[in-house]
């Protein structure tokens, strides 16, 4: 587990905004960090792989995890539409996921755990029967400190 300081964050969840055909938009992030998430590739630390996510935060402090397995039990609420509606890109991840491949969600932990990306990731999971693999963002909880 990292700890990781967010300072002069953007409290928007967004990054580059695309334009769908349909009129909406979706978040993209940026390739590198794409690639290493649909691979499972996270490189160390976390918290310098995942800066560009993590600027899209209040201030504040978290704590960055994983990728490890999903609570199965836990219900994750969608951040863009669901089910996806790519379903190309599901089957790609199935594939992959049958095939060994342990593609990553990332997942803001809280009261309601919101997916940040990976949607079509945890579909594909959710249709192979295997729990997700994610990487979860939740508030550090505050410093201790005996008097």
């Amino acid at each position: 587990m990292e700890r990781v300081t967010v300072t002069s964050g953007t409290g928007v969840l967004e990054l580059n905004r695309v334009l769908e055909p349909n009129g909406g938009a979706r978040v993209e992030l940026p390739q590198s960090l794409r690639i290493a998430l649909a691979t499972g590739q996270l490189r160390r630390p976390l918290a310098k792989t995942l800066r560009d996510l993590l600027d899209l935060l209040v201030d504040g402090c978290y704590q960055v995890d994983g990728p490890a397995r999903l609570d199965s039990d836990e219900p994750l609420v969608p951040t863009a539409t669901w089910p996806p509606d790519d379903e190309a890109r599901v089957a790609y991840y199935r594939t992959a996921i049958r095939t060994g491949h342990r593609p990553v969600a990332v997942v803001l932990s809280g009261t309601r755990p919101l997916i940040l990306d990976g949607h079509h990731k945890i579909a594909a999971y959710e249709a192979e029967g295997v729990r997700a693999s994610a990487v979860v963002i939740s508030e550090a909880p505050a410093q201790y400190s005996p008097s």
